[in-house]
């Protein structure tokens, strides 16, 4: 019996930072990740970039979603307000139930473009999310490999123009 997954906002919080322990595959990321939050705790209520999915009382499915301004904007057309989605991240025991999915389709809700920098071995995933890899752009992308999906009427800006 699948419950629905309800994803809601991480508060900032020393509770959070506690949960966050226990996503510990990705090493130096999980600190940078950690530090993010330990920045941010200022007091609960403050704008929190982090959401969750729990099951029971155990956060097992987090991300982090940003949005970027659309002066900064070099990847879509026309330039536009954009998400960018980081550490997207399942813990090993809950994987394949649906709760990345959940997490992507809440991104999606925004109706607004978005763009992710996938992990190792998670290109499978994000295409069934509808991902696409970007043209590539070195100067922009110094090296990373962004994947983007575009809600309608929104086109991938040409990056040979």
């Amino acid at each position: 019996m699948m419950t629905t997954t309800k994803v809601q906002p991480l508060l900032v919080n020393y509770k959070t930072l506690e949960e966050f322990k226990r996503f510990k595959e990705y090493g130096n990321q999980e600190l940078a990740m950690l530090e993010d939050l330990e920045s941010n705790i200022v007091e609960n209520d403050s704008e929190s970039p982090f959401f969750g999915v729990y099951y029971g009382s155990a956060l097992v499915a987090r991300m982090s979603l940003y949005r970027v301004q659309a002066k900064y904007d070099h990847y879509f057309q026309p330039p536009q307000d954009y998400l960018e989605l980081w550490k997207l991240e399942v813990l090993p025991d809950y994987r394949g139930q649906g709760f990345g999915k959940a997490l992507v389709e809440f991104a999606k809700s925004f109706d607004l473009p978005i763009k992710t920098n996938p992990r190792i071995n998670s290109h499978d995933f994000w295409e069934k999310m509808g991902f696409q890899k970007a043209q590539y752009d070195v100067e922009r992308d110094l090296g990373e490999n962004p994947l983007i999906w575009m809600p309608t009427g929104v086109e991938e800006r040409d990056v040979n123009a």
